[in-house]
């Protein structure tokens, strides 16, 4: 067993938590093909990313309290036993719907990742370190979705659709093995919370009305919501309207996904001199600067890739500035209760992403505007929800000097 404040602990959690992501950027190449094989919509197809993210979200409700009762371990390592199942029923599957079905299978078993990660850096770590730490990890992290996708497309490509399920389902049992037998329980034993549903009710109504918690859940959950944009619309507006071919896409992917970790290391290099609130608004800054650049581009019908992927290569260092800040913060008032923090914080992160992937959707013209305008209007308004709540109501730790 590792050292909890070990940087290979650090690294395991994050590959734990790559999961999530894992589970979307992987396939996103594979979107059209999967529509043509199951004679599915564009929509429809769609609704495999916000269908995982809402049960994504349901499941961290329970995940978060299950966690907090019996230890982080044991949880985590049942949710990735679930996710291997899962993946495996949906490489099976003949028609969209059973696709649906058992990406929504496959969600409940991947939420016990993230929000387990983020409970055990808050185990582990006081708020502001656990800012920093939550940078560096998400840093490592992006690796993942960084060749996910090229690697998606080849697998595609040379396998077909299907063996991108397969090799997620056997990522997700060898992490089950990493947690099970490298990764000590972060969990203090005094701070076991009872499963009770009134216990579980007071903790939750605590944690929601809490107006620190929700300046910084809604700060981080708008500025997910168009990463999530990018997400839901890229392989179409890349693929079928700019013509990139499929095994291609990975290349564009990862020069979004390096903005990313750009804007963590400019987080972790800021956090030695800046309190977490005060790179929060650089990164938000940053963000709308690449997101409004974007959608104006998009609207003057400058159509070249690079319109798109530079702007949201922008849009994405401050993404990553500004996501580790808002998850320390949301957690930062409830050490006693970090699952169920976690849990709350990682449902509407969830809920708002699937609302907005399924605007995506439903508005999508074949062209790159409905995408970027939607990415825009979510940097701008996580802007606004700093100035009004964040600003007024910063966590312990966090504010400016």
């Amino acid at each position: 067993m590792l050292a909890l404040t070990s940087i290979w602990t650090t690294v395991l959690l994050a590959a734990a938590v790559a999961l999530g992501p894992l589970a979307i950027d992987m396939y996103l190449p594979a979107l059209p093909m999967i529509g043509d094989d199951l004679s599915a919509s564009a929509a429809q197809v769609q609704l495999t990313l916000s269908l995982y993210l809402i049960g994504f979200a349901i499941a961290q409700l329970l995940c978060g309290p299950l966690a907090d009762r019996f230890g982080r371990k044991p949880i985590m390592i049942g949710g990735f036993v679930l996710f291997a199942i899962a993946s495996i029923g949906c490489a099976l599957a003949e028609s969209i719907e059973t696709l649906l079905a058992f990406r929504f299978l496959q969600a409940l078993g991947g939420s016990a990742g993230p929000v387990l990660g983020r409970a055990a850096v808050r185990d582990i770590y006081n708020p502001r370190e656990a800012a920093r730490i939550m940078a560096i990890l998400a840093s490592i992290m992006a690796l993942a979705p960084a060749i996910a996708p090229t690697l998606g497309g080849f697998m595609m490509v040379s396998l077909g659709w299907e063996s991108l399920f397969l090799a997620l389902g056997a990522y997700s049992l060898v992490m089950a093995l990493v947690v099970a037998f490298g990764i000590p329980e972060p969990m203090k034993p005094e701070h076991r919370q009872s499963m009770a549903i009134g216990s579980l009710l007071r903790n939750y109504r605590a944690i929601g009305s809490d107006i620190r918690f929700i300046g910084y859940t809604l700060t981080n959950s708008l500025t997910f919501a168009g990463l999530f944009a990018f997400l839901s619309g890229s392989s179409f507006v890349l693929i079928e309207f700019f013509g990139v071919k499929p095994e291609h896409f990975g290349l564009f992917f990862a020069c979004v996904v390096a903005g990313y970790i750009a804007g963590n290391l400019t987080a972790i290099r800021l956090g030695h001199r800046l309190v977490p609130d005060q790179i929060l608004v650089r990164g938000l800054v940053v963000a709308v600067l690449g997101g409004v650049t974007m959608a104006m581009l998009a609207m003057e019908g400058v159509h070249s890739v690079w319109a798109i992927i530079l702007p949201q290569m922008v849009f994405m260092v401050g993404v990553g500035m500004v996501l580790p800040q808002t998850m320390a913060g949301a957690l930062a008032s409830f050490p006693a209760m970090a699952g169920s923090a976690s849990a709350l914080f990682g449902f509407i992160q969830m809920v708002v992403a699937a609302f907005i992937g399924v605007l995506v959707g439903y508005f999508h013209n074949g062209t790159p505007v409905v995408m970027a305008t939607i990415i825009a209007l979510c940097a701008v308004s996580a802007l606004a929800s700093y100035l009004l709540l964040v600003r007024r109501y910063p966590a312990a730790e966090f504010q400016t000097a």
